[in-house]
């Protein structure tokens, strides 16, 4: 590792297994990995995350992955940081963090989103890990709202496993690391009876402010076209109310 660049050296548990192939990693937990990269990359206490955007090069093989953290554009109140998640020798994923300067803007501060109620008023749901096959499903807790249908979903998740063996995770890191979940949250389609696939391959998360808690709320949508596209939205929540957006593009398939 040099002083402008971070190279780490991870191996998958079944925990961070996907859902769409047994011998894949789930967006989810390899996203939090990468947050935790970025945490540990060159931390500025001034600097808040405004938004992370990952796309997804190929197939994340589960077992021995690198990451390579280094910034793009540097600068006083805005810089740019890159992280590149390698697998089997290629690059399999590449994040892209913009990073802004903190300051008080309380007096102008506006939330227009609505409000997700609390974890406490929501019911236990066990039909994620009913649905979706693979080990980072079976890790996470759920609960939802009556209002909860198929395209429009309002649910609380977390789970216990940490992002990295033995490294209690920040909020950033846990939050992030199950984001990418939206897209199976609440989705118009079933994979087993429609035989529909309909991975994303990206994932942006757009920030208000830093996460906190160990719960992460999603009220998502869902829309899928006519030709092979799809989007899933999702207003984000922590404990403390809103805490950003997220969008997913999917590639539509049926069997």
């Amino acid at each position: 590792m040099s002083e402008d660049v971070r190279t780490s050296y991870f191996v998958s548990t079944p925990h961070a297994q996907g859902a769409w192939q047994d011998d894949e990693l789930h967006m989810a937990p390899v996203s939090g990995l990468v947050a935790a990269e970025l945490e540990a990359y060159q931390p500025r206490e001034d600097f808040i995350t405004t938004r992370i955007s990952f796309d997804i090069l190929g197939k994340l093989h589960a077992g021995e992955v690198k990451v390579v953290t280094e910034t793009v554009r540097p600068g006083r109140t805005i810089e740019l940081i890159q992280s590149t998640v390698y697998a089997q020798g290629r690059a399999v994923l590449v994040g892209r963090t913009w990073k802004v300067i903190a300051s008080d803007t309380s007096k102008v501060a506006k939330l227009n989103d609505p409000a997700l109620p609390p974890v406490e008023e929501a019911e236990p749901w066990d039909e994620m890990s009913k649905r979706w096959p693979g080990g980072f499903i079976k890790s996470i807790e759920a609960r939802k709202f009556a209002d909860h249908t198929p395209g429009h979903g309002r649910v609380w998740i977390t789970t216990d496993i940490d992002v990295i063996e033995g490294e209690t995770p920040s909020p950033f890191v846990k939050l992030i690391g199950l984001t990418d979940t939206a897209n199976g949250v609440a989705p118009i389609a079933e994979p087993s009876t429609d035989n529909v696939f309909f991975a994303n391959v990206d994932l942006t998360i757009h920030f208000l402010r830093e996460p906190v808690g160990t719960w992460l709320g999603f009220a998502t949508s869902a829309n899928i076209g006519a030709t092979g596209g799809g989007i899933t939205s999702a207003i984000l929540y922590d404990t403390h109310g809103i805490l950003g957006r997220c969008e997913q593009s999917q590639t539509v398939r049926l069997a």
